[in-house]
């Protein structure tokens, strides 16, 4: 038995040191392809062609007229801009968005409303029945929590009409209320690592680039080319990207541009959406991980970049993995060589990536870095809802679209769940993990336990406070 569990040890400690090279991997390509930014290409007034803005929305009502109106401050050609509010709500956002649209239609723009009374194939669906009716030749797609710059189009547009063979451009994400918590501090350190640094990574060194479902901008021909939008998963947009990648299309990431949008406010409404991001990511490893590794035409690097990068939540798997058989090998008086702490070092090559994105990003960024704790608590204390995302994702089913809750909405938050249980257990599991540690003279196992007591009592404190004041 004790075999057994020193294995799964090892495969634990393996594979996050897998992640962790990957890091370090992404920081050298970082290096080398951080100066490659070809310049906007020039385009006169007669080229600019139309561009059809899809804005996929769900019970928005609390940022809907902030996504509109920033919409209609697009700084582009009026007679070439088609609007498609695409409305799947139940609730007055259906109504507020009709009169916006009306107000806008009598102005002279061309927007619609598109309202669909069953939600089907949720937000793919929503943005498969637009493009029926869309009149652009290029599609920008924002969701309801982003403020799009009036100059997007005309930072983006361009290197689409420069190349045939390029699908998509994607922008860089920026935040409204990073400084608003900790919780929202420790996102957007997290965001600006994948925008910063993974994205233009995967962009520039062929890594299979990936559209982020928002701030982005796709080539209409490219979607319809590759079989349009599809809600086999539950990340419509990595699985367009993967498709498109694998016929052939290119990518642009135009870091330059940026895109704020609005963090999840509430630690409820943060694990929906990385859960439901877990489970589509998942979903799209089991459908696409042997078309990746079989793909002519893409190195061995770019194609173990891209599996690794799919996979990336199932780290939140092996870390519970090594929680659980802490206790039974501490008892058994095992104890590792000093050579295992390769591992640890190797481990450091995400965090480097957090801290290199702040550098690059922000002239104050060590003091941003104050939220890099908070981010740290929350990696391990959402281990429990992210592991159990990533097996429903592997296990091939399909599941409901979950919106994540936007604005001052009270009538929307998400109930506790079940994960508030496993989150508490784990802290008292790990609590009697390092009393154990504490009490055989194990420093070295005290690590992971003392961490896990506080990212998931950390996780599980908020979020219960949060089902109390909403029910209190």
């Amino acid at each position: 038995m004790i075999a057994v569990l020193v294995a799964l040890y090892l495969a634990g400690v393996a594979g996050l040191a897998l992640y962790g090279l990957l890091g370090f991997v992404t920081l050298g390509l970082f290096l080398r392809y951080r100066r490659e930014r070809p310049p906007c290409p020039s385009v006169t007034p007669e080229e600019w062609p139309v561009v059809t803005v899809q804005l996929p929305i769900f019970n928005e009502r609390g940022v809907v007229t902030r996504l509109l109106e920033a919409t209609a401050a697009l700084d582009y050609p009026r007679e070439r801009l088609q609007i498609q509010v695409l409305d799947d709500s139940t609730d007055d956002t259906t109504a507020l968005a009709a009169a916006w649209v009306a107000a806008r239609q009598a102005e002279g723009y061309n927007a619609i409303l598109a309202h669909r009374d069953a939600r089907q194939g949720y937000k793919a669906g929503a943005l498969a029945a637009g493009l029926a009716t869309a009149r652009g030749e290029f599609v920008a797609i924002f969701d309801a929590d982003f403020v799009p710059q009036p100059s997007f189009l005309r930072q983006t547009v361009p290197y689409l009409l420069a190349d045939p063979e390029l699908g998509a451009v994607q922008a860089r994400w920026g935040h409204l209320n990073a400084a608003d918590s900790a919780l929202t501090g420790a996102q957007a350190i997290a965001l600006d690592k994948h925008f910063a640094v993974e994205q233009l990574v995967r962009h520039r060194a062929g890594c299979f680039p990936k559209f982020n479902g928002s701030a982005g901008i796709w080539r209409r021909a490219c979607i319809e080319a590759i079989g349009g939008w599809s809600d086999a998963t539950l990340c419509e947009d990595l699985c367009l990207s993967t498709r498109a990648v694998l016929a052939g299309w290119r990518f642009h990431f135009a870091d330059d541009v940026v895109a704020p949008a609005e963090l999840p406010a509430t630690m409820r409404a943060y694990k929906s959406q990385q859960a439901r991001w877990a489970t589509g990511a998942s979903q799209c490893l089991t459908r696409y991980a042997a078309p990746i590794w079989r793909a002519p035409g893409h190195s061995l690097l770019a194609r173990l970049y891209a599996l690794l990068s799919m996979s990336a939540y199932c780290t939140h798997l092996l870390l519970l993995i090594l929680l659980l058989v802490q206790l039974p090998l501490i008892l058994s008086g095992l104890r590792f060589p000093a050579w295992m702490v390769v591992f640890s070092i190797l481990g450091l090559g995400q965090p480097a990536l957090f801290i290199l994105a702040q550098q690059v990003l922000y002239p104050d960024w060590p003091r941003r870095l104050r939220y890099l704790p908070a981010l740290l608590l929350l990696a391990i204390g959402t281990a429990p809802s992210n592991a159990w995302a990533v097996l429903r994702g592997l296990s091939g089913r399909r599941f409901a679209f979950v919106r994540t809750p936007k604005g001052a909405q009270p009538d929307y938050r998400l109930k506790a769940g079940g994960a508030i249980w496993a989150e508490t257990s784990l802290a008292l599991y790990s609590a009697a993990v390092l009393a154990l540690a504490a009490w055989t003279g194990n420093a070295g196992a005290a690590s992971l336990p003392l961490l896990a007591l506080l990212g998931c009592g950390y996780v599980a404190w908020r979020t219960g406070r949060e089902a109390f004041a909403t029910t209190g």
